[in-house]
């Protein structure tokens, strides 16, 4: 890539990650990317009319997509003089990321009031390194459930929201106060000291036209005044704290990328680009023996086991449905000779059974570069580095599925498109 290439991939990276505060926001902008190069969208609980030659996607809760691109090539079969479309029990290759990043996600009722300060309570979400949170101009983002009324009928909806200007913080003790022990380590208390300042009750009380419900009425006030709605539309959210402080390139030399929640936005970028890159048009499809897909899910950093998580039944589904749609309907073409089929439930249970084994799966998160001033934490044998290329993950333990077999292929890809590979 020349550098103005490179140029625009990093710019448009940026972007994603300044749009992409909460998963939810992530999924949001990953879809409309999709729809801006002709995906469409179906829907889980819908019936899915999948046809060869076209490019789909399917959310789940809001914060996991999965997209997915058919190919579009003619087989002639040398025994029955039919041809066929897209075959089911082709294989699917697959590129799976995930949406989250830890973070403070507000509690259920998160009215905190000590000392005539309004505090926001919150539970920490992953495995974050907590005492980076302390000190930083902090905001709320996330999804709220709001009830609107029309011509007599009233309806639900899910808004996503996000205060753009800093609303809160976490002030850190002020070092008179904890001379003796504050720089020989800093225990976080997440319970009692990791509280956001939201305001003082003083000011707030004289500005309090509604009442408050779990929530503090300043807060619920600037989500309906974000959202153009009422207070008291707002019948739920899911909302977290955010660090106003956007993504930059930076560095002397402009080659780092200041920015959380790169663990994992950052493959989750590259995975959908890669996708809507490698099928942008319909030619892209016409030599492609299998389904692209890229996936990216929502709640890894707490094990991945929800409803929309990878451990979920979510991605099976999508194979399921895919292979089925073209099991149950194959396109038959007119033939010399009459030719019929007969599909039956096993059939389909075989392909899909078939389709999994002839898959590939690329798991991309990131990896822990060398960090210069904790060098010991890395085996001297083992030690990534910046500008050192595509890291291949291994764990005897399986944490990773990393084999000979799959790192061999993946190696291979990487030489074919001189990819540095360590």
């Amino acid at each position: 890539m020349t550098d103005t290439e490179v140029s625009s991939v990093v710019s448009d990276f940026i972007g994603f990650l300044n749009a992409s505060p909460t998963a939810f926001h992530a999924v949001d902008e990953a879809k409309k990317r999709l729809q801006k190069v002709g995906y469409e969208q179906v829907i889980e609980r819908e019936d899915w009319k999948l046809e060869a030659g076209k490019r789909y996607f399917f959310t789940r809760n809001h914060s996991t997509i999965v997209a997915f691109a058919i190919d579009d090539v003619l087989v002639v079969h040398p025994l029955i003089f039919c041809m066929l479309r897209y075959v089911a029990g082709n294989g699917f290759h697959v590129v799976g990321a995930h949406t989250d990043s830890p973070c403070l996600k507000l509690k259920p009722v998160s009215k905190v009031k000590k000392a005539d300060y309004l505090e926001v309570g919150v539970q920490t979400y992953g495995g974050g390194l907590w005492h980076t949170w302390f000190d930083r101009d902090l905001t709320v983002a996330g999804r709220v459930m709001i009830r609107e009324e029309k011509g007599g009928s009233v309806s639900y909806s899910h808004r996503l929201v996000r205060i753009e200007e800093p609303i809160m913080r976490v002030p850190t003790l002020a070092i008179h106060l904890d001379s003796r022990g504050v720089n020989d380590g800093f225990k976080v208390n997440t319970q009692s000291h990791l509280l956001p300042v939201l305001a003082t009750s003083v000011k707030v009380e004289l500005n309090k036209e509604f009442a408050e419900n779990g929530h503090h009425a300043i807060l619920t006030q600037m989500i309906a005044t974000k959202l153009g709605c009422q207070p008291d539309q707002i019948c739920d959210f899911e909302l977290q704290a955010c660090d106003t402080q956007p993504s930059i390139v930076a560095g002397a030399a402009k080659e780092f990328i200041f920015s959380g929640r790169l663990d994992n936005l950052c493959m989750s970028f590259c995975s959908l680009k890669a996708l809507i890159d490698a099928t942008s048009s319909e030619s892209d499809l016409e030599n492609e023996s299998g389904v692209r897909m890229v996936a990216l899910f929502d709640h890894e950093e707490v094990g991945s086991n929800s409803a929309q998580g990878a451990g979920s039944p979510a991605m099976l589904d999508a194979l399921s449905r895919i292979t089925n749609s073209f099991t149950s309907d194959s396109k038959v073409f007119t033939a010399p000779l009459p030719v019929f089929f007969s599909v039956t439930l096993s059939d389909s249970y075989q392909m899909l059974t078939k389709a999994i084994q002839r898959s590939f799966l690329v798991s991309a998160d990131m990896a822990h570069a060398l960090h210069p001033n904790y060098m010991d934490k890395h085996e001297e044998n083992h030690q990534p580095k910046l500008h050192g290329g595509l890291v291949i993950k291994h764990n005897a333990n399986q944490r990773y599925a990393t084999n000979a077999v799959t790192s061999f292929i993946f190696r291979e890809i990487a030489m074919k498109h001189n990819l540095p590979i360590q």
